[in-house]
């Protein structure tokens, strides 16, 4: 059990910015713990150059990153999911696929970058917040010792992490 991979799902409405940007932290940042995979309610089928862009600057892996709908990870030869994450308030609202497996769910909304209008450098500025503030969750989901935790006190810690600086409700920092 001690080598055993967790496969975690991002989900956001469009698949577009917040969930590619996890998708590409725990890859790198979790690779040998966690298998990562994002896909959207309703896909916008491109993944949003700002995203792409703030991940090659953090040298964060771009290759294979696609807008792709959640039914594809809810088809029975889909790889089962340990773990679900919602990074965006629309689609945590919405009535999810039944994932095999049942995993453990948690919202972890994160204000939409792809949303700030204005100039590219404002638009930079907000892709590099929401994808500071995506890396210091998953640095938090990553440093838990999962194995050693039971289903309670791991749903806990995972909404606990969902509360850090950065959500799009503006919660306080939990410690």
């Amino acid at each position: 059990m001690s080598d055993r991979i967790f496969n975690v799902l991002f989900l956001c409405t469009g698949n577009s910015a917040r969930s590619i940007l996890a998708e590409s932290i725990l890859r790198k940042d979790g690779r040998g713990k966690f298998n990562a995979f994002s896909a959207g309610s309703q896909p916008k089928g491109a993944v949003n150059p700002f995203a792409i862009k703030v991940l090659a600057e953090g040298s964060y892996p771009t290759a294979g990153l696609r807008s792709k709908s959640w039914l594809e990870f809810a088809e029975s030869d889909a790889p089962v999911m340990d773990f679900v994450f919602t990074v965006c308030d629309n689609a945590a609202g919405e009535a999810c696929p039944l994932w095999p497996g049942q995993p453990m769910t948690a919202h972890w909304g994160i204000e939409d970058p792809a949303a700030v209008e204005g100039s590219d450098l404002d638009k930079d500025r907000a892709f590099f917040q929401a994808f500071r503030y995506l890396k210091n969750r998953i640095s938090a989901f990553t440093a838990l010792p999962i194995k050693h935790l039971d289903g309670v006190a791991l749903g806990t810690k995972l909404r606990a992490i969902g509360q850090l600086d950065g959500t799009s409700h503006g919660r306080p920092e939990v410690a």
